[in-house]
């Protein structure tokens, strides 16, 4: 399991975490499209559940369900959060 502070790749996080996003990378249409989204540097992430094939992966950002396919989620980098409030 990852530790805090390090940076990973959203699609790695279980059901249930939470992360932080950090960045999000790739080519520029897609960056854009996924911040547009809402995956932007600050923003809280929760994993609600994962497909069969844990594809697509479906999260919960500033208030909505957002389902993202995971070679997007490979593309946002989190710092996972561990713990409660």
């Amino acid at each position: 399991m990852p530790k805090s502070g390090r940076e990973v790749p959203l699609s790695s996080l279980e059901p249930g975490q939470k992360g932080i996003v950090v960045r999000v990378a790739g080519p520029p249409d897609l960056r854009r499209r996924l911040m547009d989204m809402g995956l932007v540097g600050g923003t809280e992430v929760v994993v609600v559940r994962k497909a069969p094939l844990a594809d697509p992966i479906e999260y919960e950002v500033r208030g909505y369900n957002l389902s993202l396919r995971r070679r997007e989620a490979d593309l946002v980098y989190v710092t996972p959060v561990y713990g409660g409030r």
